[in-house]
């Protein structure tokens, strides 16, 4: 008599329209409805020949110029309301046609009005200095005298107006790469199942990778791996070549305009020396004993002879899982922020519990994590939350950083003013997860739970400080070999990986066949020279944390004055006003002592 198989239940990511209401995001702050934004796309595109009557005028008047640049203010606040909506439908589900469409019309639309204003920088650009300050001293140019001053640093880099209009015309092309990138990483990629710990077969996806590489049972963690960039390397030689056409324009951009390097370009516009960059890889080279150290730690807590890129994230302590669910997420997080005030804590309270954020895995949807905050809608966050995900919890912080700084400087700054760089928006994010490491620190039960928190901000800075300024060293370096004219090719990059890996991690790394994958897989790629934004706001937020914790009400209201202040000021001086001072490799050797005190703690304990 044959033997029957029981039949295998599998867990599913559900599709997008069998997801609760209550547990998606309501754009509604944006528009009411998908009708409403065409209406209002529609609009905007009859708006875009309103810059023709400005065209060869702007050096006439003072009111001119004011006049023009309220319109394309006026014109680009619209675009970014437009722009928002149809990113975050298309977040939804990568895979659905219509949303797709809607993103390629406002691409399409949006490089067309890009073309049309093309002529706005170098006419003004073009004004007699001593004229330019005439006009920068009339009332009317008040609310732009900012904005002109910061344009006028771009003069050096600044191309006549047909070239301009040529580049304008180049914007959407130039983003081929990235969108390639994007569809066949969350529409065309998909993973087989796999089965966790306790035997259940699910179907494997970016959003949950992230819960079997914490399996405490290394088989899993394994198995997820190998089964995860298997699909990678089906796809090796497509990404090689995607990566590399995104490095190659960056170095185009930058050749064009005349920049020493993609590098230098790229740090312009927040005017941060190309010093802070390399300081920060110094810096973290110095401290690469203590990571190292780390890992010896690991391997002789998980008794391996040498670890895997899958044995990196497994806790050290296993048996101190912590589960929240969403409510409880939101509630615990929202008692680490009391520093901050009661009327921080009362909006971001009703963001999170009422329609800011979207939360759980579904098919097709973006993978990872992030805020979308805009001038005219609610700040909205994007998660793929998982209850026995302790990091999960962390990111959900992480992204209210964002979403909080969004909040405050769209109601505290006019329009050409709120939007904050990367840079400093890395240091609200990253603060929110300091308190909250130290808030549950505080309230640890037992050595476990302690050394399992121990080890989790341990993780976090390897991961903020250390991982993130090692992509910085691989943007660095294949984008000055794309500029010495030396060939990109997917064993170039590989290479440059490979020596990465094994400066950072040390020898105690196994090389599989997959390792070296990675470097194909990091979104953050396609917009280059922005990871390292990570190392260096970790490194601000912790000095800010201290200074909060350890102060009084004026060291807090210089930190709420900085999440106000939008893009006032440059980064570096909105630092040093919220008080760390980030040209100084201080703050990111003090973070990395800090790092190197925490493994001793946790090693006494484990």
């Amino acid at each position: 008599m044959a033997t029957q198989r029981k039949k295998v239940r599998v867990k599913r990511l559900p599709a997008r329209e069998r997801v609760p209401e209550a547990d998606r995001w309501d754009l509604s702050s944006l528009f009411r409805s998908d009708s409403a934004w065409q209406r209002a796309m529609a609009k905007w595109e009859q708006q875009i020949g309103g810059y023709e009557p400005y065209r060869g005028r702007l050096s006439s008047s003072a009111e001119t110029l004011a006049a023009c640049l309220q319109f394309d203010s006026d014109l680009d606040r619209a675009a970014e309301r437009l722009a928002y909506y149809a990113h975050l439908k298309t977040a939804e589900d990568s895979a659905n046609a219509h949303y797709q469409g809607m993103m390629a019309r406002f691409v399409n639309v949006a490089s067309r009005a890009e073309e049309a204003a093309s002529f706005m920088r170098p006419e003004i650009l073009a004004i007699p200095a001593a004229k330019l300050k005439k006009f920068l001293a009339k009332k009317v140019m008040q609310p732009w005298r900012l904005a002109v001053e910061r344009l006028v640093r771009f003069k050096p880099y600044t191309l006549s107006k047909n070239e301009e209009r040529l580049l304008a015309m180049q914007s959407e092309m130039a983003q081929t790469s990235h969108h390639t990138f994007e569809q066949l990483h969350n529409s065309d990629m998909r993973f087989a199942v796999v089965r966790d710990e306790k035997g259940s077969a699910i179907e494997l996806g970016h959003g949950n990778l992230s819960k079997f590489m914490e399996s405490p049972r290394r088989s899993v963690r394994r198995k997820a791996y190998q089964t995860y960039y298997g699909k990678f390397e089906d796809y090796r030689h497509t990404l090689a070549a995607t990566l590399t056409g995104s490095i190659q324009k960056d170095v185009y951009y930058a050749k064009a305009r005349g920049y020493d390097s993609a590098l230098a370009a790229a740090l312009f516009g927040d005017n941060v020396p190309p010093a802070v960059y390399d300081n920060l890889i110094a810096t973290v080279n110095d401290h690469l004993p203590a990571l190292h150290k780390y890992y010896a730690l690991r391997n002789k807590k998980l008794r391996l002879k040498k670890f895997s890129l899958y044995d990196q994230y497994v806790s050290l302590v296993p048996q101190a899982k912590m589960r929240h669910r969403w409510e409880e997420a939101v509630d615990v997080i929202l008692n680490s922020l009391q520093p901050l005030g009661p009327s921080y804590c009362r909006i971001l309270e009703g963001g999170l519990n009422n329609g800011w954020c979207d939360r759980y895995p579904n098919r097709g949807k973006a993978s990872g994590a992030f805020s979308a905050g805009s001038f005219d809608g609610d700040p909205y966050i994007l998660m793929n939350f998982q209850p026995d995900v302790l990091n999960d919890v962390f990111t959900l912080t992480h992204e209210a950083g964002h979403s909080m700084h969004s909040y405050y400087s769209a109601r505290h700054q006019p329009y050409p003013y709120y939007q904050y760089t990367i840079f400093v928006a890395e240091v609200a994010s990253t603060f929110n997860e300091q308190l909250l490491t130290r808030f549950l620190l505080q309230r640890a039960r037992n050595d476990t739970q302690r050394a399992m928190l121990l080890n989790r901000e341990i993780d976090n800075i390897r991961g903020t400080i250390y991982r993130q300024t090692m992509f910085a060293e691989f943007e660095k370096k294949t984008h000055a070999m794309c500029e010495a004219g030396e060939p990109l090719t997917l064993e170039t990059l590989q290479e440059i990986y490979r020596e990465l890996l094994i400066r950072y991690l040390g020898d105690q790394l196994e090389l599989d066949p997959y390792t070296l994958l990675e470097c194909l897989r990091i979104p953050h790629f396609y917009r280059a020279f922005y990871v390292y934004k990570y190392a260096t706001g970790m490194s601000a937020a912790m000095a800010l944390a201290d200074r909060v914790l350890q102060g009084g009400r004026g060291e807090l209201d210089n930190y709420l004055n900085f999440l106000k202040a939008g893009c006032t000021k440059y980064p570096l001086e909105l630092l040093q006003d919220a008080g760390v001072d980030m040209t100084s490799s201080q703050p990111i050797a003090t973070a990395l002592t800090r790092f190197d005190q925490i493994v001793d703690q946790l090693a006494e304990i484990v």
